[in-house]
């Protein structure tokens, strides 16, 4: 089989491989039909790394996946060839005290699947539990399904910091985890969402995404308008999707006291300096999110009502172009917002 590893710095190659062994026991085996690009993927072509763990060549990238069943292995009820199936990229052990928890994205054994530790999906055959396999419901495309990994993010991001009905909510950060939030704060029942972004072609996916109000966080003073438009009180909470060190500052800022900042995006650099003084004299509540916890039939769900604008999917290159797309989104260029890969029939 064909797959698309990380090789060096910056650079994706297509190279034939051995395909996966298996289905065993309570395995699939799965037939890949089209997975998204992630910011994180894109941290680990640029940068080398991922927070303090750098990247090791080869490695296959790519963890928002869907397939088709071609085989189950023994014990497998559940799920049978032909089968649509979302894929949850983390594998965990189940018997941790964390997983017995229901807080499976803390797994002591945790390996996620695109990261050193574990093959990703930029490949056209891949083997996993059953256990990390759920359906695609019948409305969704096979691009549409891809957005069901980073919606679960947010799905999970809200159990931890929820919106409430008539709050005002910032987001910071653009791209898809960005748009999802925004999407997510409205369906919750925020009654205004502020987005702000770099690219300008984001900030109008915003305002598709339901954002009342979109602004270039460098040309304009966005932390002032969030002011304006709180009359002084700042906003409720606040969504950081860039994970910057300018975002992070302009988040603490902008949140109210007593209000809560919620940083999803990844830190880079690994290591900087954050005013904490500005949070603890307003007693900001600040928390951090790490995956998605394995909240992909509910993110499902949500997509499948039409619940959620899909209106972030603008590009998909075939698989064998992945060093063009990594390109393309790192650059932002062609108006790019959630890129997506197919693969052959």
């Amino acid at each position: 089989m064909r797959s698309a590893p990380l090789v060096a710095p910056r650079r994706i190659e297509l190279v034939e491989t051995n395909s996966p062994e298996g289905p065993r026991q309570g395995e699939l085996l799965v037939k890949m039909r089209a997975v998204g690009l992630c910011g994180t993927d894109v941290h680990w072509w640029a940068e080398g790394r991922v927070h303090s763990t750098p990247a090791v060549y080869p490695q296959v990238l790519g963890h928002e996946p869907v397939g088709e069943v071609v085989a189950a292995g023994q014990g497998v009820r559940d799920f049978r060839p032909g089968d649509r199936v979302a894929m949850e990229p983390l594998l965990t052990c189940g018997h941790c005290e964390f997983c017995r928890a229901g807080r499976h994205n803390l797994c002591v054994e945790a390996r996620f699947m695109g990261a050193p530790e574990a093959e990703g999906f930029l490949r056209e055959y891949v083997v996993i539990p059953e256990a990390n396999a759920s359906l695609v419901p019948e409305p969704l495309t096979w691009h549409q399904a891809t957005l069901i990994e980073p919606l679960a993010v947010l799905v999970h991001a809200f159990e931890l910091a929820p919106v409430r009905v008539g709050q005002t909510v910032v987001v910071l950060g653009c791209g898809s985890i960005g748009g999802l939030a925004v999407a997510m704060a409205k369906l919750a029942g925020a009654a205004e969402v502020l987005a702000c972004d770099r690219v300008p072609h984001r900030l109008a996916l915003a305002r598709k995404m339901g954002a009342d109000f979109a602004m270039d966080a460098v040309a304009d003073p966005f932390l002032d308008a969030v002011m304006q438009r709180t009359a002084g009180r700042g906003a409720d909470l606040v969504y950081d999707a860039a994970g910057t060190p300018e975002t992070i500052e302009l988040g603490l800022r902008c949140a109210k006291p007593g209000g809560t900042f919620v940083l999803i995006g990844i830190p880079a650099p690994p290591r900087f300096a954050v005013d904490l003084h500005t949070a603890m004299s307003r007693e900001v509540r600040i928390q951090t999110i790490l995956r998605s916890n394995h909240k992909g039939v509910e993110a499902a769900a949500l997509l499948a009502a039409g619940r959620i604008p899909t209106a972030l999917l603008t590009h998909a290159l075939p698989f064998e172009k992945a060093q063009e797309g990594f390109e393309m989104l790192h650059g932002y260029s062609g108006g790019v917002g959630k890129l997506v890969f197919d693969f052959p029939d």
